[in-house]
């Protein structure tokens, strides 16, 4: 049976820099991916309450499996937006953690898509079971209506 818990969404603004930027004068595709990634790593320490660190200090650490990415309009130079992510559905080795990009100018969609993320034991580089006091931890931040700041 699907995952139908639905859990928080969190939002961090960043800003568009000038090595962001590609010889077309819009943002890299690449870099779309290097926004989530920057916002999940501080999302799971100022919102999780969970950093990458105390995954580490486990010998813990997260891995990309699978990422897609829908582009839709193109962010450039010194636009602000705001990243959203949430977790779309964690099992015992991994989770789903889907996001969306938004100018903060026009409130449009630039891109959306999600990322699967694998657990993996640092020492081996194996995946490995999710610890049940994560999943719990993880099944705590549950559904509140609307998007939490993570600043």
């Amino acid at each position: 049976m699907p995952d139908t818990t639905i859990y928080k969404t969190f939002e961090t603004e960043l800003r568009v820099r000038p090595d962001d930027i590609d010889m077309f004068k819009h943002v890299h595709n690449s870099k779309y991916l290097d926004y989530v990634l920057a916002a999940r790593y501080d999302q799971m320490d100022q919102c999780y309450g969970m950093s990458m660190e105390k995954f580490m200090e486990r010998s813990y650490g997260w891995v990309v499996k699978a990422v897609h990415i829908n582009y839709k309009r193109a962010l450039t130079l010194g636009d602000y937006f705001k990243v959203r992510t949430s977790i779309d559905s964690i099992d015992e080795r991994g989770c789903r953690v889907k996001f969306a990009l938004t100018n903060k100018a026009n409130d449009k969609i630039c891109c959306d898509g999600w990322f699967d993320f694998v657990m993996i034991d640092m020492e081996s580089g194996r995946g490995v079971k999710i610890p049940d006091d994560i999943l719990q931890h993880y099944n705590m931040l549950v559904e509140e209506v609307g998007v939490t700041p993570c600043a």
